[in-house]
């Protein structure tokens, strides 16, 4: 997985975004088992203490588990991935939406745009 962060977020924050993405797009699949924590930090060049925070996130929102001996897996519970799904496209629905009435679109406009492109 390719790591990218900017400077507008706290790290952490970015992480547990990403990761979710990840989740919900398939990339890390349902039951699959999570590489460690620090085999993970090394990857995203960063410390193991900020990804197991990040982590520790995303197991309150359901999206992973640990299990004591095995490590940490994504959820295999749909319902879950698809809310956290749908909850990402709102959000980007919702940013759009703001860029666009911005840029002086209505609503009707914006519309005719997507049909456009689509």
């Amino acid at each position: 997985m390719e790591w990218i962060f900017r400077n507008d977020l706290p790290i952490y924050s970015q992480l547990v975004e990403q990761i979710r993405l990840a989740i919900v797009s398939g990339v890390f699949t349902p039951g699959m088992r999570l590489s460690s924590v620090r085999d993970m930090a090394a990857e995203a060049g960063v410390n193991p203490n900020t990804l197991q925070r990040a982590l520790q996130e995303l197991e309150r929102q359901g999206l992973v588990y640990s299990q004591r001996t095995n490590g940490r897996f994504v959820t295999e519970d749909a319902n879950v991935i698809d809310q956290n799904k749908r909850a990402l496209a709102q959000g980007q629905l919702a940013a759009f939406l703001d860029a666009m009435k911005k840029l002086g679109y209505e609503r009707a406009e914006i519309i005719a745009l997507l049909e456009e492109e689509a």
